[in-house]
């Protein structure tokens, strides 16, 4: 695998790291804020991390918990870990104190990384309760220059840096299929579960992303997508593959991520369906305003065909599609691709990844055309469920596929059309229906800003349909209107049987739509009346 004139020579991330430091110790990699970082600096700050963490008893397998939001810290504790040989258990920073237990306490963390505090939350007043409730950890590390206490269990990350400066030069095994990550599902389909996914998975994957987009090491790529989900770290390690320049963005703003794209000069930018949807809005998102920017990825959920030809009027983004279990990425879009494919599918397969559709009734393996579960095979697949191995053989078919969850249809030509979740489906009077074809039909009505579509329990139907959808700015609209739009270019039986309106839709921290949540505010209001 090569491109511009470098190579990906091994799929371990130490070694990935090693090779673009050594290629260019002076050349940019880290932008945040003020902050700038050269790969030189990064690569010796790794280093000592690592050879700190050592001294302190950490072993090739441990597990080391960030809890940190995008910055710099974040991307050095995730090469520390490569090169100590340990996975890292990236954390949103954002959780409650109970999901903040569970996590910790299932990925049996030795050791956490993180800010003081974040939004509200002291972290160390925290940990300072939770530390008897977490046998395995052993010591806290804390970013920042926040004056705090600390005792012989928490060390401020700067002086464990220095510290580790000054210790010998580590040596550990690169095992291409050690474990490099455990990376927990957002649990819109019930509780999180931490998936394993080797330095393999990852790294060859991120190779095979910026290959697509046939990146090079002179592209500048905005990570404002959170470190923590499988998308913002495969967008990390796409830009070590690269070579390339990353700009860390901690909170997402259009108007300030334009102004970043503009500064920064970014020619990559990736994101959700919801991060472009607000960039469009903004008056700056324009070629005019942004000449380098050239690609990117846009995945993480479904994306309408407007939007898409409304961001590439700026951006020239390929869509993704992939989850936390295919590290992630399964399928993109081309720049060559006819212009059909381009908007209506979520392109072909990566190289070396295989896709089936499974019948969903039967197990069997189905032909083209047809619809059923994705299911996929390849390097880019998880090794497991942490702690979790029924959910693991659940999740794989007799022949070693891993089962999505997804409903898509494969075409003769390799392109995949997602239809929709498999647990999602609603069945109305015994009628499949898929929310993601009734979403894309009410996402061409001018009055719809976003929607979600769900099934509500009803005695006589099964099931009801009802659309959730929150409004263009000053729209006035019944919902009446919007099942009239429906029954004009659908079947009978696809038509919402409710519109609720909703501010805002709630989402996850990876830009998804809590669909369950949304079932059940519905239902308890008709429960109610």
């Amino acid at each position: 695998m090569s491109f511009e004139g470098s190579s990906l020579n091994s799929v371990h991330l130490a070694d990935a790291f090693e090779a673009a430091a050594l290629r260019g110790p002076d050349r940019p990699f880290v932008v945040s804020g003020t902050r700038r970082l050269s790969y030189g600096q990064v690569d010796r700050e790794a280093r000592a991390l690592a050879a700190a963490l050592a001294d302190l008893g950490i072993e090739p397998g441990d597990r080391i918990a960030a809890i940190l939001p995008n910055q710099p810290e974040w991307v050095a504790t995730l090469l520390a870990t490569a090169y100590l040989g340990g996975a890292i258990v990236p954390v949103n920073p954002a959780l409650g104190y109970h999901e903040l237990k569970y996590q910790l306490r299932h990925a049996e963390a030795s050791i956490v990384v993180t800010t003081p505090s974040y939004e509200g939350r002291d972290f160390l007043e925290w940990f300072d309760e939770l530390i008897g409730e977490l046998p395995d950890v052993l010591y806290l590390i804390a970013v920042g220059n926040e004056d705090f206490w600390y005792d012989d269990r928490v060390f401020p990350y700067r002086d464990l840096v220095a510290k580790g400066s000054r210790l010998g030069t580590l040596q550990t095994p690169r095992d291409p299929d050690a474990t490099l990550a455990i990376l927990y599902t957002s649990g819109t389909m019930g509780k999180p579960k931490g998936v394993c996914l080797s330095h393999r998975s990852v790294v060859e994957t991120a190779w095979k992303t910026v290959q697509g987009l046939e990146g090079t090491s002179e592209d500048v790529s905005l990570v404002a997508v959170p470190c923590f989900t499988i998308f913002g770290t495969s967008m990390v390690v796409g830009g070590v593959v690269a070579g390339a320049t990353m700009v860390l963005q901690e909170h997402f703003n259009p108007a300030r991520t334009v102004e970043l794209l503009a500064r920064e000069q970014v020619t990559l930018c990736h994101g959700v369906p919801t991060m472009f949807q607000l960039l469009v809005r903004d008056r700056g998102f324009t070629r005019e305003r942004l000449p380098k920017l050239r690609t990117g990825i846009i995945a993480g959920s479904p994306v309408s065909p407007d939007l898409i030809q409304r961001v590439r009027r700026t951006c020239d983004v390929q869509i993704a599609y992939g989850l936390t279990e295919t590290g992630p990425t399964v399928t993109m879009t081309r720049a060559g691709d006819p212009p059909a494919q381009r908007i209506e599918t979520v392109g072909r397969p990566l190289p070396g990844v295989e896709v089936r559709i499974v019948d969903v009734m039967t197990g069997e393996l189905h032909g083209v055309e047809a619809i059923g579960e994705l299911a996929v095979k390849g390097s880019n697949v998880m090794s497991g469920y942490h702690r979790m191995p029924s959910e693991t053989r659940r999740a794989f078919t007799p022949e070693g596929y891993f089962l999505t969850g997804d409903l898509a249809m494969l075409d003769e030509d390799g392109y995949v059309r997602i239809v929709g979740r498999r647990k999602e489906m609603i069945i109305r009077s015994g009628y499949n229906v898929y929310p993601r074809e009734v979403e894309d039909v009410l996402r061409a009505h001018p009055a719809v800003e976003e929607v979600c579509v769900v099934g509500v329990p009803h005695e006589i139907l099964g099931e009801m349909i009802c659309a959730c959808i929150v409004p263009t700015e000053g729209a006035i609209v019944r919902g009446e209107e919007f099942v009239d739009f429906a029954r004009e270019q659908m079947a009978d039986y696809k038509v919402p049987d409710l519109v609720r309106f909703f501010d805002a839709l709630p989402m996850t921290a990876s830009g998804k739509v809590k669909r369950r949540e949304l079932a059940q505010v519905v239902a308890l209001e008709l429960t109610a009346s």
